[in-house]
């Protein structure tokens, strides 16, 4: 197979420039798939997709409606028939590029400025899109396929994909494969090939304490009535101990420990406190002492606010005292954790620690489980080999703070893991203005992957 590998690459590497061409195609898209007005948009950019898969000879390319935003599939066939199957993920929508003036050029005209390609989208994630579409097109132009592709893109994640389970339950038989390949989750740094194993999941709440039944006047009230903005305030500062930990009921009960050999490979990251206070611009860090940054922001489980309002906060004085408060709070959680039972929690705090002056109420808006798959696992060591022969270094594993619904999805409904992985970098800014993508990082990725395809074969068929 090596012949091959090899023509492959020369492949892609004679045909860098033609795929940069179709990448910059791409990116004129403006498929935000937040905005009804690019609804068309997004149907254009969908069947931009499938023409892309259409091209390289896949079977049953076709271009899904959903509730929202069509889904683009396409799959192709390995000749032996104990082949692995991986289904490869991406999108196509992207963020709104708002605020337009802080772009140095139009956001959806591609512009290369030294070796990056600034355009919304091109790191999250057409640029990634491409790489997987563009990997197999230096793999088919040697000969037939070592394992079957399916490719699912999707036009509704930066939304929060609400039509994707859906489709992905109705058409549980077309999607089956041993794993996933999700190239979504970016590297650490230019030097730093990365493969994200974990990922947290999410519970996230909206809480309201109710007091007097009208908005009163400071001066009339104060000091008579329990004012709600500082009873949730106190009850939300009662969330931490000192030492920096979740002080919900039952929180840390399921929580899973972190292994030696976990944590060594965690301590490889070049993640450390002088890497967070460079990225946040914060004086110091804060946290629970027992973890390292990098332990704390992907091992360990977090509840952050992440707005509050009450009463007047608009120009000016005006002394009120307000009928009610309300803060949004968002939890991440590590494996075995269950949103639903973090909802319990949350409900029992309030109840045992809300004074009787006022009222509460908790409201579960989104919540999903966090995940993990075996580092040792087959898509994973085909990745890590790749890496290693494109980088000439050993992959970086890390936990992602962040929560991929999708993978979720694909281990609740189609029973698979995910390879996460993706040639991003931390500076591409994106869902900001200038969202870039390294274009010699991008390169390196067409390679990775079509080492990861050779790499996968012989394996065995689901």
């Amino acid at each position: 197979m090596s012949g091959l590998r090899n023509s492959a690459l020369k492949f892609a590497e004679g045909n860098n420039a033609k795929f940069l061409g179709e990448l910059e195609e791409f990116l004129t898209i403006p498929s935000i798939s937040t905005d009804p007005e690019h609804k068309a948009d997004l149907e254009q950019a969908a069947k931009w997709v499938a023409t892309q898969l259409d091209r390289l000879g896949l079977d049953r390319v076709h271009v899904f409606p959903t509730g929202g935003h069509p889904v683009v599939y396409g799959e192709i066939k390995s000749p032996d028939q104990g082949a692995l199957t991986v289904l490869v993920y991406g999108h196509y929508d992207v963020q709104p590029a708002e605020p337009l003036e802080l772009w140095k050029t139009d956001a959806f005209e591609a512009n290369i400025r030294g070796e990056n390609l600034f355009a919304r989208g091109a790191s999250d994630m057409k640029g990634q899109v491409m790489a997987s579409i563009k990997a197999l097109e230096s793999v088919l132009s040697a000969g037939k396929p070592p394992i079957n592709l399916k490719f699912l893109i999707e036009g509704e994640e930066e939304i929060g994909s609400p039509n994707l389970a859906e489709f992905i339950r109705n058409n549980k038989q077309l999607l089956r494969a041993d794993f996933a390949l999700n190239p979504d989750t970016g590297m650490i740094g230019v030097d730093h090939p990365t493969i994200t194993y974990a990922l947290r999941g999410l519970a996230y709440f909206e809480v309201r304490v109710d007091g007097p039944d009208h908005d009163l006047h400071s001066g009339i009230y104060g000091g008579v009535v329990h004012n709600p903005a500082q009873a949730l305030c106190e009850l939300i500062a009662g969330m931490h101990d000192e030492q920096g930990r979740v002080t919900l009921p039952g929180f840390y009960d399921s929580v899973r420990t972190i292994d030696p050999d976990e944590r060594s490979q965690l301590g490889r990251l070049p993640m450390g406190e002088d890497f967070y206070l460079a990225q946040t611009g914060t004086s110091a860090l804060w946290g629970e002492k027992d973890f390292s940054p990098v332990e704390r922001t992907g091992a360990r489980p977090t509840l952050e606010v992440n707005g509050m309002y009450s009463g007047f906060i608009g120009e000016g004085s005006k002394t009120v005292l307000p009928a009610w408060a309300m803060a949004k709070i968002s939890t991440r959680l590590v494996p075995d954790q269950d949103p639903d039972e973090v909802h319990q929690q949350l409900v029992q705090y309030f109840s045992e620690h809300t004074p009787d002056t006022v009222r509460y109420t908790v409201k579960k808006m989104v919540g999903s489980p966090a995940s993990i798959s075996d580092r040792k696992s087959v898509g994973v060591q085909a990745m890590q080999d790749a890496m290693e022969r494109v980088w000439n270094k050993k992959p970086l594993f890390r936990r992602e703070g962040g929560s991929v619904p999708v993978v979720v999805l694909f281990k609740d409904i189609l029973d698979i893991d995910s390879v996460n992985c993706g040639f991003s970098l931390p500076d591409d800014n994106a869902h900001s203005p200038n969202e870039k993508l390294h274009l010699p990082t991008w390169k390196r990725g067409i390679d990775t992957l079509i080492h990861f395809i050779y790499n996968l074969e012989n394996g065995s068929k689901v």
